[in-house]
């Protein structure tokens, strides 16, 4: 955790990126790799009764960390997507509260 979810952009273009992604935001959020995960959801855009290209979309879900450390993640995302070709990206956050998140059965 944070888990990272991506539609709208090449799943080809994600790949080379996540690793070098994943170790720049450990060091701005300072927690472990091994808590991260990137999904990549598959997504159709409809629009005016056809298919479009979309438009990226990246959700951050996790714990709040304050609004200093959302602004960073957030601009180091930005960065990443522009540098694999894309002009535009929407970042959102979805934050957890611990005692609604259980793993194996048990709340934060």
């Amino acid at each position: 955790m944070p888990q990272i979810k991506i539609r709208g952009i090449d799943r080809e273009k994600i790949l080379p990126i996540s690793t070098e992604l994943i170790n720049e935001l450990k060091d701005i959020i300072g927690c472990p790799e091994n808590y991260f995960t990137i999904e990549h959801i598959p997504s159709v855009f409809i629009k005016n009764g056809l298919i479009d290209n979309g438009y990226p979309f990246v959700e951050v879900a996790w714990f709040d960390r304050g609004q200093q450390i959302q602004d960073k993640v957030a601009q180091c995302i930005t960065t990443f997507i522009h540098n694999i070709g894309y002009n535009d990206v929407d970042i959102f956050f979805t934050v957890f509260k611990e005692n609604n998140y259980y793993e194996n059965g048990k709340h934060f």
